[in-house]
């Protein structure tokens, strides 16, 4: 990961100095455009990436001029190595563009600092770390029917031994309407079976 860092510093560094010459800036100068950009670059990703530093506008804005610097830098590569290829002519809107990047960045950076420097609202949202909750199991099919039955019983009791109705299940357990209406009818099926039994018994 060095190697590679390092590389590609130099090497987009060997870029960006190559086209502030072609572009017109002194040679004892042109080496303060990369040096511009990618300081900006990593001022703006610092800012962005740091959730302590400033407000949630300064990150936004941060990071959109993180991404505006490293395509700003990717873009004075490929523009160098045309004009080195002799693929591209130099032209007055290049020169414009190239000298007008330090003041650019010397706005960007005044603005950035006084997002930074802005109070924190208080009633701007606090990022909170997800927590995770334990799930509970799904209860069984002989389960549902187990509490069915209490809740029956219950309401029978209290309500003059009439049946437990499908809304009332489905408050009662919290489930769905229709594993309610299923349990209801088991209910009542368990109910008449246990009637039929109550008079098929020989009477003393």
């Amino acid at each position: 990961m060095t190697i590679a860092a390092i590389s590609a510093a130099v090497a987009s560094f060997a870029g960006l100095r190559g086209l502030a010459q072609v572009a017109g800036w002194p040679d004892r100068l042109a080496w303060l455009l990369p040096v511009t950009i990618d300081a900006y670059a990593m001022t703006s990703s610092r800012v962005w990436l740091a959730g302590a530093l400033g407000s949630n506008r300064a990150r936004r804005f941060a990071r959109a001029n993180a991404i505006g610097a490293i395509a700003t830098s990717i873009v004075g590569n490929a523009g160098y190595h045309l004009v080195a290829a002799g693929l591209v002519a130099i032209s007055w809107p290049i020169v414009v563009l190239v000298g007008a990047v330090p003041a650019a960045v010397l706005g960007l950076t005044a603005h950035l600092h006084a997002l930074r420097a802005i109070a924190v609202p208080q009633d701007e949202p606090v990022v909170r770390p997800r927590v995770r909750t334990r799930r509970t199991k799904p209860r069984t099919d002989d389960a549902l029917l187990s509490a069915a039955r209490e809740a029956d019983a219950r309401h029978r009791a209290a309500h003059g031994g009439r049946p437990i109705s499908r809304d009332g299940l489905r408050s009662a357990l919290h489930i769905a309407g229709p594993k309610a209406t299923e349990l209801r009818r088991r209910l009542a099926a368990e109910t008449s079976d246990s009637t039929d039994r109550k008079e098929a018994s020989p009477h003393p």
